[in-house]
């Protein structure tokens, strides 16, 4: 029987918001939690504790000495939860934080109640290994600009390119090499080297996977591998919908979600839950 792993102490800047059941929330490689969550974080705040750590080299964090190592970000994760006095929690995993959702829930059984897994991956596609590729060999050759008009595009959808010209996207370019972290290279080098794909059977807890379809950095197909792999997963799509989910699409992220966490055992029904 899988047991639960010791934990160590935690080093990371955590994001404490709210109260009622716990959500532990997992951000994306070159993200953090306002970056992924900051759409949804006041509503969910209304009647859940979120718990949500930075990566070593994301928010306030300390970069890693090292290389990062899946279990161990994992376990700081739910140390990060303990020390907040949450023994138990839904896990909101997003992009490379699915991969870390999951093994929190191999590694950590007994205290993860569900997960949601968006825009996530067992392992890096194609797509996917040779984005984090890209940006770790032009990283390495300090052209941080390109590494930020890269990742933009690579997180939007086609349709939101479609219309735009190449000089559309000097604004948001600065303004995403401005909040790209310091860590952002050993979170894709991570990404380079997850496989999850032998933890999805032992996965007991319910899962809801989401897809954006739209989605130009982490191939669809990824979600749904991700969702075939856990025993009793349910798949949603959402429809056109970039890596990085728009305002809209994270409100319908958002209606779908409270509605799985509300149908969860033994969770009472919460204020603002959709029928």
């Amino acid at each position: 029987m899988t047991t639960d792993h010791p934990l160590s102490a935690p080093a990371l800047d955590v994001l404490l918001r709210g109260r009622g059941p716990a959500l532990l929330l997992a951000h994306g490689a070159g993200g953090g939690i306002e970056g992924n969550f900051g759409h949804v974080l006041d509503d969910l705040a209304q009647d859940h504790t979120l718990v949500g750590p930075h990566y070593p080299g994301a928010g306030g964090s300390p970069v890693a000495a090292g290389p990062l190592e899946l279990d161990d970000l994992a376990d700081l994760l739910v140390e990060a939860a303990v020390t907040a006095g949450q023994d138990s929690f839904a896990v909101l995993g997003e992009s490379l934080g699915s991969a870390v959702a999951v093994r929190i829930a191999t590694r950590h059984p007994h205290r993860v109640l569900a997960l949601v897994l968006t825009a996530g991956f067992p392992a890096a596609d194609p797509v996917l290994a040779l984005a984090a590729r890209v940006i770790k060999s032009l990283a390495a050759d300090g052209r941080w600009e390109d590494v930020a008009r890269f990742a933009l595009v690579s997180c939007m959808s086609p349709a939101d390119l479609a219309d735009l010209e190449p000089a559309d996207l000097d604004a948001p370019v600065a303004q995403t090499l401005a909040a790209m972290p310091p860590g952002m290279t050993d979170h894709f080098d991570l990404v380079s080297r997850v496989d999850v794909r032998a933890d999805l059977a032992k996965v007991s807890a319910p899962t809801l996977v989401v897809a954006p379809t739209g989605d130009r950095l982490v191939l669809p197909e990824s979600s749904a591998r991700l969702a075939a792999g856990i025993p009793g997963a349910r798949l949603l799509e959402l429809p056109g919908a970039a890596h990085v989910l728009s305002a809209a699409d994270r409100s319908t992220w958002l209606h779908h979600v409270r509605a799985f966490l509300a149908a969860l055992p033994g969770t009472p029904a919460l204020p603002g839950t959709p029928a």
